[in-house]
C-alpha cells in the first residue's frame, strides 16, 4: 500500500473504529470499551491520519461511517472477534457465545409483544450479549444510525440499508361490549361519526402508512395518542372504538371486534439492517429469532 506505513496502523485504533461501527454515537462505542468518548474520537482520529483517510462523518442522528470506513471496519472486525474470543477463552466461556451490545428499535406495540420475547431467547443462549431495545412508532430515517437492526411501518426507501418484509399485520376496530351496549354499533362510514374513534394524534403522526384518511376518509379521530398502549387503554376503558392491532386486541379479553362492513387495514413491518453490520454474528442471531416470533405466532398478527 504506497505511501502508507502498515506498521503505524495499531490494531487497538481498528477496535475502537468497529465499535462506532456497531453502535453510531461515541458514547455507546466508548461504554462499549470502557473509555470515555473523548478517547473513541481521538484514536479514530489517529487512525484516519495514518491511513491518510476519512473513515468517519457525522449524520443526522449519530456518526456514519464513509465507504472507505465501512470497509476498513469490515475488515477489521476479525480483529475484535480474536479479542473477544481470547478474553473469553481466559474466562471459560464458551467460543461460540457471543458478547458485546445489540441495539433494536421497533414500533411500540410490536417492540413489547414480538420482539422481547426473541431478545430473552436469544439471552438465554448467550448470557454475554447485551440487548438495548428502543421503542417508537416512527419513520425510519434514510441516514437514521445508532442501531443495528431497525423495525419500521411500511417500506422505508434507504439505500445504506437492508431491508425485507418482515411480516404483514392488520389492524381493526375493536371495542368493549358496555360501550356498545351504551352507543350501538355502526353498519356504514356515515354511522361511524357518531362515535369516537381511538387513534393516532394525526399532526403527530410520522408514519405515512398509518394515514387514517387511507381507510375511513370521512372520519375524525376524536381521542388520540402518540403511543398505542394508551390508545388501547382508552378502548377498554370505554372512550370509544378503537383502530388497533389485532395482536394487542387480542390480548384484552374486554374487547371484541367491531362488525362493521369494512375490510381491514393491512399493513407491513419492514426489517431494516445497517449493510456494514449485516454479517455479524449476534445481528444474525436476533434477526432470525426475531422472524422465528412471528413465523410461530403469525395468527396473532392477521
Amino acid at each position: 500500500m504506497p505511501g502508507i506505513d502498515l506498521y503505524a496502523v495499531r490494531a487497538d485504533d481498528l477496535r475502537f473504529l468497529v465499535a462506532l461501527a456497531n453502535t453510531g454515537r461515541l458514547v455507546a462505542a466508548a461504554a462499549a470499551l470502557g473509555v470515555d468518548h473523548s478517547t473513541v474520537s481521538r484514536r479514530i482520529r489517529a487512525l484516519e491520519k495514518v491511513l491518510r483517510a476519512r473513515l468517519i462523518e457525522r449524520g443526522a442522528d449519530g456518526w456514519e461511517l464513509t465507504e472507505t470506513g465501512r470497509a476498513v471496519a469490515e475488515h477489521a472486525r476479525p480483529i475484535q472477534k480474536a479479542v473477544e474470543q481470547a478474553a473469553m477463552a481466559a474466562g471459560g466461556a464458551r467460543p461460540d457465545m457471543l458478547t458485546g451490545t445489540i441495539r433494536i428499535t421497533a414500533p411500540d406495540g410490536f417492540g413489547t409483544v414480538f420482539v422481547v420475547p426473541a431478545l430473552t431467547q436469544v439471552r438465554k443462549q448467550h448470557p454475554n450479549l447485551n440487548v438495548e431495545l428502543i421503542t417508537a412508532t416512527r419513520q425510519l430515517s434514510l441516514y437514521q444510525s445508532g442501531f443495528d437492526l431497525a423495525i419500521a411501518v411500511g417500506k422505508p426507501e434507504a439505500a445504506r440499508l437492508h431491508t425485507e418484509l418482515l411480516t404483514e399485520y392488520t389492524l381493526e376496530l375493536y371495542a368493549t361490549e358496555a360501550y356498545l351496549d351504551a352507543h350501538g354499533e355502526p353498519a356504514s362510514a356515515e354511522e361511524f361519526n357518531r362515535h369516537t374513534l381511538i387513534f393516532y394524534v394525526d399532526s403527530l403522526l410520522q408514519v405515512g402508512d398509518l394515514d387514517l384518511t387511507r381507510y375511513l376518509p370521512q372520519v375524525t379521530a376524536r381521542f388520540t395518542s402518540t403511543n398505542v398502549f394508551a390508545q388501547v387503554e382508552a378502548t377498554r376503558q370505554g372512550a370509544g372504538i378503537g383502530l388497533l392491532p389485532k395482536y394487542l386486541a387480542i390480548r384484552v379479553p374486554e374487547l371484541r371486534r367491531v362488525c362493521m362492513p369494512i375490510a381491514p387495514l393491512w399493513l407491513g413491518f419492514t426489517l431494516a439492517v445497517r449493510r456494514d453490520s449485516i454479517s455479524r454474528p449476534n445481528v444474525q442471531v436476533v434477526r432470525e429469532a426475531i422472524h422465528h416470533q412471528v413465523r410461530i405466532r403469525a395468527h396473532e398478527l392477521s
